[in-house]
């Protein structure tokens, strides 16, 4: 009996060993896709702010030049009136602006799909 004992010690520390490297194998893997994700999403944010940036900075140029060149046409026809038509002809911009902007950011390229996906699918192996 003693010796049959003593065999199978070492295969259930061998077995503990073997999963013990095989978890520590599927974090690092779950690790590496994760950061590979976050360096993707930090580009897209990045990429995302600067094209949004160069926007507004055109954008204002525009708006302000457009401005000037309306009020300056219709202040003979309209007088003072003329400047809350153009104040809600903007607040309408802004807000159509605004509801496409987030619908940009609700597309989920920001999210780590991949990532969620993985974990998910170990939190249910485990389980």
């Amino acid at each position: 009996m003693e010796k049959s004992a003593a065999s199978q010690a070492p295969g259930l520390i061998a077995s503990l060993a073997g999963v013990a490297k095989n978890t520590i194998g599927l974090l690092l893997s779950r690790l590496e896709l994760a950061s590979c994700e976050l360096a993707e999403a930090r580009n897209h944010a990045l990429r995302l702010l600067a094209v949004f940036a160069l926007a507004l900075v055109a954008g204002l140029f525009t708006v302000t030049y457009a401005s000037v060149t309306v009020v300056y046409l219709a202040w003979d026809a309209l007088g003072w009136k003329i400047l809350p038509i153009m104040t809600a002809g903007f607040l309408v911009l802004a807000a159509g602006l605004l509801l496409y902007a987030r619908a940009l950011l609700r597309q989920g390229k920001l999210s780590l799909p991949a990532t969620m996906a993985e974990l998910k699918a170990d939190r249910d192996m485990l389980l």
